[in-house]
Formats: structure tokens, sequence, C-alpha cells
């Protein structure tokens, strides 16, 4: 990522932070699991800890983008756990297009080809990073 695309996903990230955890993580949620209902299975059937939780992840790497050796240790124990939880590989791109697709109905008329291209280079680089840990 360049450093202009750290400030653009950053900038976006703030925006979408005045909207409420909960209703953020519903819709990535039901994206998620209404295009591909097998990954249901992977999550618990209580969703509200986990909406929080999606937040606070997302909030901590995009605070962190700048600093990317502590951001790398993080995404790769965040794998580690994923691992445990049954997440494949083949999953990161069913989450890479429900984050994606989440990200624009948030942020409405502030989604435009910039801030896709910088979410899009950003949750490629995490997907990688953790896709690795699965492979080794």
């Amino acid at each position: 990522m360049t450093q202009e695309q750290i400030q653009i996903v950053k900038k976006s990230w703030r925006k979408l932070m005045c909207i409420d955890a909960a209703i953020i993580g519903d819709a990535f949620y039901t994206k998620l699991i209404t295009d591909h209902p097998a990954v249901k299975k992977l999550f618990p059937s209580e969703m509200s800890k986990q909406y929080v939780k999606l937040i606070e992840m997302l909030t901590s790497i995009v605070t962190s983008l700048n600093n990317p050796e502590y951001i790398k240790a993080e995404i790769e124990s965040m794998a580690e756990r994923h691992k445990e939880y049954g997440v494949k590989p083949a999953h990161y791109n069913m989450v890479g297009v429900a984050l994606l697709w989440t990200l624009k109905e948030g942020l409405q008329s502030d989604w435009n080809h910039e801030v896709e291209t910088a979410w899009t280079a950003c949750y490629q680089s995490l997907a990688s990073t953790m896709m690795d840990v699965h492979v080794h």
C-alpha cells in the first residue's frame, strides 16, 4: 500500500466509525452468509459479540497501517486463530467481497474509485499475509 492509500483507508474508516458497530457487523455477516451459506457454521449462533470483534479488529488494523511489523505480527496471530476455527484459504476471497460491499454500502457517496482501490490493496495485503500462515 502507498502512503496515500493508507491515508484514504484511515479517513474512510473514521467516517464509518460514526455508524453503530452492530449495523456494520450485521451488514458484513449478512452479506457473507447470504452469498456463502456454508460459512455460517464457522460462526456462533449469537452474533452480537462477533460484530464488535470485527469492528475492533478492523479498527486495530487500520490504525496500525503505518506500523508494518506490528500489523504483520497481529495478522499472523489472527490467521492462526482463524485456522483453528476452520477458516480455509478460499474463505478469504469471500470475506474480501463482503468487506468491500459493506464499506461501499456504509460510505455511500464517499465511496469512489480511489477509496475502492485503497481498500482493495489493504485487504489483499492482509489476506495474503493470512493465507501465508495457512500454507506454512
